[in-house]
This record gives C-alpha cells, structure tokens and sequence, in this order.
C-alpha cells in the first residue's frame, strides 16, 4: 500500500480550508438533506459533512496504524505535524477559528494518540511448549 505514509485527515483539512478561503462559504449552509421517512429530512450542513468524512478517515487511520511497518513512524510524525497545524490555525486564524475545525483537530489529536499508543504496545512474544516425543501409555 503506496498511501501508508500519507495522514488521512490531511483530506477534510485541505477541504476546510478550501471552503473556508477559496469559496468563501459559511459552514452552516445545508449540503443536502437526508429524507427520513414520511414527509421528514434531515438537513446536513457542510461543517457536518467534513466532521463525518474526517470520522471514516480516522477509522482507517487507526486501522493503519495497528498494522506494523517501516512507514508507521513517518505517519505518525506527519499525523502530528497535521495535529500542530490544525491547532495552529484554530489558535491564530480568527477566520478560521469554528466548531468545525475544532472538531477536526479533536479528531487529529485521537489519531495522534491512538498512533502513539498503538506502536509503543508490547509485542506479543510466541510462546512454545516443548513436549516429549513418546507417545501418552
């Protein structure tokens, strides 16, 4: 797998600041609406959006970093990086600074830790029980 190195949740940070700077779009604007039932829907608005595509990602971010590898290091160093500028921009960006990107940057701190804590896991160790070679009387 080629994107093993690649943080997932550069993704809907990327998204953000698109939506944010180059479209100039308020996050509260209904993306569309899911129909529930009987005359019922349910609107879903932009921010919501990226919160729930920034979701799916973490969960294939831990998904990648419980396998073992040479690249886990690399992913989880940019994972921060990604961490540190999400929180960055919150922190120095007044334009930047909404609920949708705190919840973003919620999401990269889980997949910092969750990273952290899954490559300093023991590793299980194989455990061999030697036996006799006689056959039981």
């Amino acid at each position: 797998m080629y994107l093993v190195a690649f943080p997932l949740l550069l993704i809907p940070f990327a998204l953000y600041n698109m939506i944010a700077f180059l479209l100039n779009m308020s996050f509260t604007e209904t993306a569309f609406a899911i129909p529930l039932g009987s005359d019922r829907r349910m609107p879903l608005n932009v921010g919501d959006l990226l919160v729930a595509i920034g979701m799916l990602l973490l969960y294939v971010e831990v998904l990648k970093a419980a396998r073992f590898g040479s690249k886990g290091v690399a992913n989880h160093i940019l994972s921060f990086i990604l961490f540190v500028a999400m929180v960055s921009e919150l922190a120095l960006v007044p334009r930047a600074s909404t609920p949708t990107l705190l919840l973003l940057a919620v999401l990269g701190f889980v997949d910092v830790i969750t990273g952290i804590s899954l490559s300093i896991r023991p590793k299980q160790r194989e455990i061999v029980l030697e036996g006799s070679d006689q056959a039981p009387v």
